[in-house]
């Protein structure tokens, strides 16, 4: 089937996917940071302190992520849907009153819960289980939904929060997801999507339904996290000091602002690739190349000291979001099966979240101590470059394993 005959064939079920991660922007750590100034000069913060209660809160999120998100195993994505999303509006209004440094606490933890966290993970759940032989293609284009909303959201924001402060802003948001996001996502999703004769067949499938408590007790889950994680950690740590490196560079901070765009644009390009690729070779055959751009961005952002340097970092970077972004919503079917897919997932999302609050505070740390920065982002490249070989090695493991189950 054609991507085009594809995206016909499914766009109700696409459509839904891809608004429930565009609309988790409003709990994502992009959208929250537009608010950050306001909220540190509200409530007489550093950016230090900012940060410190950013970071308990979205790691309070992770841990309880791990089991609210096993409900998409039991509800459909649209019930789940009827729940999270008035949920993340509320928080919106939470956070349009804060007015504790307990409340904005409890505010971040809710907005990064039901933004982040439930609403992604509902969506790439439903394509992770719904399709089989273009699931790569069904993961890649609900994943465009965020970098859709990290492309508009900051500049609606800004064009409206002159007109009406940030905290009518917040409540304009919690209306928003309440009166359009809600009925448009239910309307799209409240009919399962049910196999077709069109699918083709049943391949890149575990061939049994691992149980969570099974997956945590399986070193080829461990192993492979060391490399799914690798992205968001670098990519977090680097954004996050990106003040730091660009005064270290002696570079523009316009310029890194602007190689945004591009890797947003390569972040679109190869999320489509990679769906087209694990469809055609399996999530598993792809796990051992997706870090080599990632590897190759570090080399270059520790080497090169040209301002020339910012573009090509930010390119490959999204080459390598775009895959590992695909490939994050299609392995775990491939190596664990569907029916316990949201509590695996679950304990994943956790992870990731947790890698990324941590990311930066580590590396904000040897700062400190007066170690040198490129050497860290050098040393970063490295073990990507190693963690390929690994994934190499636990592919081989896992589908030499898929294949002794299937003929057992």
């Amino acid at each position: 089937m054609s991507f085009v005959a594809f995206l016909r064939e499914n766009v109700r079920w696409l459509a839904g996917g891809f608004l429930l991660t565009c609309f988790s922007s409003f709990g994502q750590t992009f959208f929250i940071a537009l608010s950050a100034g306001d909220i540190r000069n509200a409530f007489d913060l550093s950016h230090g302190e900012f940060g410190t209660i950013y970071m308990a809160a979205t790691l309070a999120s992770a841990l309880v992520l791990t089991q609210l998100g096993k409900i998409v195993d039991y509800l459909s994505v649209s019930r789940v849907a009827l729940l999270i999303i008035p949920l993340l509006a509320l928080f919106s209004v939470s956070m349009a009153y804060v007015d504790s440094l307990a409340m904005l606490v409890f505010t971040i933890f809710g907005l990064r819960l039901f933004g982040q966290g439930m609403m992604t993970h509902n969506a790439i759940t439903a394509m992770g289980r719904w399709y089989v032989a273009q699931r790569g293609r069904a993961v890649s284009v609900a994943t465009l939904g965020l970098q859709a909303g990290e492309a508009l959201l900051p500049f609606i924001y800004v064009s409206i929060v002159v007109s009406i402060g940030w905290r009518n802003t917040w409540l304009l948001s919690a209306l928003f997801l309440v009166c359009v996001a809600l009925p448009v996502i239910y309307a799209l999703m409240r009919v399962e999507r049910q196999p077709r004769s069109s699918d083709g067949l049943e391949v890149n499938s575990a061939p049994r339904h691992w149980q969570r408590r099974e997956v945590m007790r399986d070193p080829i889950f461990w192993l492979v996290l060391l490399g799914i994680l690798a992205p968001g950690f670098i990519g977090t740590t680097i954004f996050f000091h990106q003040v730091y490196l660009v005064e270290l560079r002696g570079w523009s901070l316009p310029a890194f602002a602007g190689s945004f765009a591009l890797m947003a644009a390569m972040t679109v390009c190869f999320a489509l690739v990679g769906g087209v690729l694990i469809d055609r070779y399996s999530a598993i055959r792809l796990l051992p190349s997706f870090l080599l751009p990632l590897a190759v961005s570090c080399f270059l952002l520790a080497g090169v000291e040209v301002q020339w340097g910012i573009f090509a970092f930010m390119a490959l970077l999204g080459v390598s979001y775009g895959l590992s972004s695909t490939l994050f919503g299609a392995l775990w079917p491939e190596i664990y099966g569907t029916r316990h897919l949201g509590s695996i997932r679950a304990v994943v999302i956790a992870l990731m979240v947790f890698s990324t609050a941590m990311g930066p505070g580590v590396t904000g740390f040897l700062i400190d101590f007066g170690v040198d920065y490129p050497l860290q982002i050098l040393i970063m490249g490295l073990y990507c470059l190693a963690t390929c070989f690994l994934m190499a090695f636990v592919g081989r493991r896992a589908a030499a394993r898929n294949l002794s189950l299937a003929g057992a």
